[in-house]
């Protein structure tokens, strides 16, 4: 080996080391605004809100340490489990109706429609407004005193006025605001119906299913992790509802707290009654619940979910 040789494999590495330090500084120079920004809006903000889930804070005076009072006084607040019983009515509901309309639709668009990317473009649009406002006072025209649907229902005889101001029906609108946003899981969807092999239908055929064996043996199992997927996002986006209540109900829950979501009553009690204590904690039993709920549906998942290697 020439002594020239033997330099360049000493220089080689040098160079190796010399442009992988640079990459590294690269790297963290571009990592710093997201560093700042989770360290900033989200991990200070949220040990702090942790620190006054135990105080009596009002905003305008220093927080004063009252240790579990804040999750006592819950187990009285009658107001608290009425919007603990409207937010599960809510999720029990329109999460299962809002994923069966979603599996519908993308049943029938995986039958190779044509013109299938502006179907599903129209589709998924309902999921990219319904959390807005601007959908949101769409639906107090719609379902208002002089609303489409409560005008509709008088011209055959049923008076329901307001749907928003019954305590019957205020919730129901909601229910089906959010069923109708079932546009992002129609999509997770039509992909999974996509990766199934069409050998496994002609096998099915063989053997003589019809369409609707055919959906439960083949179809419905081997989508299982979409449902599951789709099942654990949606029911967090339901938990975290917030806009359509509180633009619908001007705030204030509804007649007889029909539509008082617990986030918006967290809301009224940190941004309105200026608690942020009592606030705090409600947003930490929430951040419990929803973890204690993903994590059953993660146990139970293994008893329905098929994945193919078990």
């Amino acid at each position: 080996m020439t002594r020239g040789a033997a330099q360049d494999q000493q220089a080689n590495p040098r160079r190796r080391a010399f442009h992988m330090n640079r990459q590294g500084k690269a790297a963290h120079v571009f990592l710093t605004p997201w560093l700042l920004g989770f360290l900033l809006v989200t991990a200070i903000p949220l040990l702090a809100s942790l620190y006054l889930a135990f105080t009596n804070y009002n905003i305008l005076d220093s927080p004063e340490w009252t240790g579990l009072e804040n999750f006592r006084r819950m187990a009285g607040d009658e107001q608290f489990w009425a919007s603990v019983r409207v937010t599960l009515v809510y999720v029990l509901v329109s999460v299962p109706l809002q994923l069966a309309f979603a599996l519908l639709l993308a049943l029938i668009l995986d039958r190779g429609l044509r013109g299938l990317a502006l179907y599903r473009s129209a589709f998924y649009l309902p999921s990219l407004l319904g959390t807005s406002v601007a959908i949101a006072i769409l639906w107090r025209v719609i379902f208002g005193d002089q609303g489409l649907i409560p005008q509709a229902l008088g011209l055959l005889g049923i008076d329901t006025g307001s749907m928003l101001q019954n305590p019957k029906t205020a919730l129901l609108t909601l229910i089906v605001l959010n069923t109708w946003t079932f546009g992002s899981p129609m999509v997770i969807f039509l992909a999974g119906l996509r990766q199934i092999p069409g050998e496994l239908y002609e096998a099915a055929r063989v053997d003589g299913a019809n369409v609707v064996r055919q959906f439960w043996h083949v179809t419905l199992p081997l989508l299982t992790p979409i449902v599951f997927f789709n099942l654990i996002l949606q029911t967090i986006g339901a938990f975290q509802t917030f806009t359509q209540a509180h633009v619908v109900s001007d705030g204030t829950g509804g007649p007889a707290n029909s539509t008082l979501f617990y986030t918006l009553y967290v809301y009224q009690q940190g941004f309105v009654s200026y608690d942020m204590g009592y606030a705090s904690a409600l947003a930490w039993v929430l951040l419990a619940a929803i973890a204690a709920i993903t994590a059953v549906h993660f146990l139970l998942s293994k008893y329905w979910v098929f994945y193919g290697d078990n």
